[in-house]
């Protein structure tokens, strides 16, 4: 036992640095992105593109690295993903135009999305069942403190070098260092028996999903009513459903005549299979409520836009905590009942913001809570319960289906967010003249988006004198208050769901 703790150490170190550099790379090009833009004369919607594209190629490329892993060997794609990665970083700092650029990033999404997948696979197929929870705890922290590092990091490289393409180079040394000891250091996994790739149901899936999560960014905060008027977007969701039931169809066939599908139907009619599932979407809900944590605290609590970033180190942090206490508890009680005080600690987490929070301190308590919630369910619970219900030597296949259904929740529920904040920004105007007087404050039709127009507000505020200005930034904030409250009302409901969960894997199926 002593020796295959030890035979595991190299693994778990290689994965896990590899998770964090594929973690880091979102939040750095966050802090650069204005710089980016800037540098290709680009606008900031088009310059938008080089998150959108790196959030398209993860999407679409986790289920089939998964699928690859199954049959090739996950020591031999984890070689591949990370050369990926780490030319995919050389590219982008290299790129001589914004299209190039693009390009680039595909590559490094379809490089990244795929390290925490195989990974998780090695540690389910390798280690014993009794140590799996502590590990992709491990794993999953990462995601939460690459969160916080990310952006920090890009910051500083920034003011050091001056250059924004010194926040890609910091990949290639890394990268390399994962493919020599990975190289020496990685012993092969792979499923027995290795038949041939499901070349149709792949592109079948791909185009569902590019289809799909290009209708859902098209919406950009407006009402899910712009479906049926916006003939574009309601055209791309179309298409992606047709293109999905095509897909079930195909691989039911190809299922029945003894062929290895892409996407499983044996698996997906698993009950336990789909309560992941559906558990994964819910769990990209919180992660999009990290996203709007910087507006939160800028437009809510008034903290300076240059210093609301560093507002989301809590939560973040205690996310990766929270993620490595979980694994624990998994090995422990199971995977059930960690779901279950998962839901419970981020249902108090998450209400704590609407019903108690109005600093900076009673800010910093409900983030803790919330984050340590939050990541409970972000590294082992899932994946362990993936590993229970795919078949032997197919784990990495169901995490590849597990990470796309986090990926699509984190895809929709910034929209479904955004729509309420949308909504509050709307009320400002009519507010603010209503108690200060006719035509007070008038925003333009191109006020498009609630940051937009938060900033066309401060704008015209701001040429008041300094006693009303800080009077009418309250009573804005008062404003804008509710569509933040109703926002993390929703995570709380998210998070009761996610309770309701708990207890039907522990009754049903003695989790």
């Amino acid at each position: 036992m002593k020796k295959q703790g030890s035979s595991q150490a190299w693994p778990l170190i290689l994965f896990t640095l590899g998770v964090f550099m594929a973690g880091l790379d979102n939040g750095i090009i966050s802090t650069a992105l204005t710089t980016i833009n800037e540098t290709f004369g680009v606008s900031p919607s088009w310059g938008a593109w080089s998150i959108t594209l790196y959030t398209l190629g993860i999407a679409i490329s986790v289920p089939i690295v998964g699928k690859l892993a199954d049959r090739y060997g996950r020591r031999r794609m984890f070689l591949v993903e990370i050369s990926l990665f780490g030319l995919g970083s050389l590219l982008v700092a290299l790129s001589p135009n914004f299209v190039s650029l693009l390009i680039a990033r595909f590559i490094q999404a379809v490089g990244g999305g795929g390290i925490f997948i195989i990974g998780s696979a090695h540690i389910l197929a390798t280690m014993p069942k009794e140590r799996q929870g502590k590990a992709l705890g491990m794993l999953g922290g990462m995601h939460g403190i690459s969160a916080v590092v990310g952006p920090n990091l890009g910051a500083f490289i920034l003011q050091l070098t001056g250059s924004w393409q010194w926040m890609f180079f910091i990949n290639i040394p890394i990268a390399i260092f994962l493919i020599v000891f990975g190289f020496l250091k990685l012993e092969e996994s792979k499923a027995k028996d290795a038949k041939a790739l499901d070349f149709t149901g792949t592109l079948l899936l791909s185009l569902s999903i590019l289809s799909f999560m290009l209708g859902i960014t098209q919406l950009e905060g407006e009402s899910w009513r712009v479906i049926y008027t916006d003939f574009k977007i309601g055209l791309l969701l179309l298409n992606s459903i047709f293109l999905f039931i095509l897909l079930l169809i195909y691989e039911k066939g190809l299922e029945k005549e003894g062929g290895d599908p892409i996407l499983s139907i044996s698996l997906l009619s698993s009950r336990l299979f789909q309560m992941t599932l559906f558990l994964a979407v819910i769990s990209g809900g919180f992660l999009a409520t990290i996203i709007f944590i910087p507006s939160y605290v800028q437009e809510v609590l008034q903290v300076p836009v240059e210093r609301a970033g560093f507002w989301l180190t809590p939560f973040a942090l205690m996310s990766g905590a929270g993620a490595g206490i979980g694994g624990i508890l998994t090995d422990r009680i199971g995977a059930g009942k960690t779901i279950l005080i998962s839901g419970i600690i981020a249902t108090f987490g998450f209400s704590l913001f609407p019903l108690w929070v109005q600093s900076g301190p009673s800010f910093l308590i409900a983030s803790v809570i919330a984050g340590v919630g939050f990541g409970f369910l972000l590294g082992a619970p899932l994946n362990v319960l993936v590993g229970k219900a795919a078949e032997s030597g197919k784990q990495a296949s169901a995490l590849g289906l597990l990470s796309l259904s986090r990926q699509i929740g984190l895809t929709v529920f910034p929209t479904v967010f955004a729509s309420f904040l949308t909504k509050g920004m709307l009320e400002v105007p009519a507010e603010m003249n209503h108690k200060y007087g006719d035509e007070t404050i008038e925003l333009s039709k191109e006020a498009a988006t609630s940051q937009e127009q938060y900033q066309e507000v401060v704008s015209q505020v701001e040429s008041y004198d300094l006693s009303q200005q800080q009077e009418m930034f309250s009573s804005i904030s008062d404003i804008l208050k509710t569509g933040y409250d109703q926002m993390f009302s929703f995570t709380s409901l998210l998070a009761i769901v996610i309770v309701l969960a708990g207890l039907y894997l522990i009754k049903v199926f003695k989790e």
